[in-house]
């Protein structure tokens, strides 16, 4: 089956490599001063600010990044590997509204919940995607 909407194999690396930039990103600029805008009471007058650049430039790279991590190609793409992608993108799709509802409940603070509702998907999708291959791989390996 030929996968037309993913990235190249080697693309994993590099989103791999924007989501562990972003962590020291997030500390230095902690460190210095940089808070989140969304704690700043005073976020809605001051847009495009030295903190709000930041931020923009941190959750961008983090985004991006889980994005390419989660749509980079396998090695082998066969259709059992597509079921998987679909199947965890589905599950990916229930726990963030899941999440999202929950959070629109019991959070009173409204940009909170677009943060996280950014990044729960991906989250998610990797992390199950990865436990099912990790575990179809493990059966393989038992098997022969």
């Amino acid at each position: 089956m030929k996968s037309k909407f993913l990235f190249p194999y080697w693309c994993r690396y590099l989103g791999w490599a924007l989501v562990i930039a972003h962590v020291p990103m997030s500390i230095i600029g902690r460190a210095n001063g940089m808070i989140n805008p969304l704690d700043n009471p005073l976020a809605n007058q001051a847009l495009f600010t030295g903190e709000h650049l930041f931020f923009i430039c941190t959750t961008l790279v983090m985004a991006v990044g889980l994005f390419i991590v989660a749509f980079s190609r396998e090695k082998v793409e066969d259709e059992q590997i597509w079921q998987v992608r679909l199947d965890s993108l589905r599950w990916a799709i229930f726990v963030n509204y899941l999440i999202l509802l929950a959070s629109l409940i019991f959070i009173y603070d409204i940009a909170h919940i677009l943060e996280i509702n950014l990044w729960v998907p991906l989250f998610f999708f990797i992390i199950r995607f990865r436990w099912v291959m990790f575990r179809l791989n493990h059966s393989l390996s038992k098997e022969g």
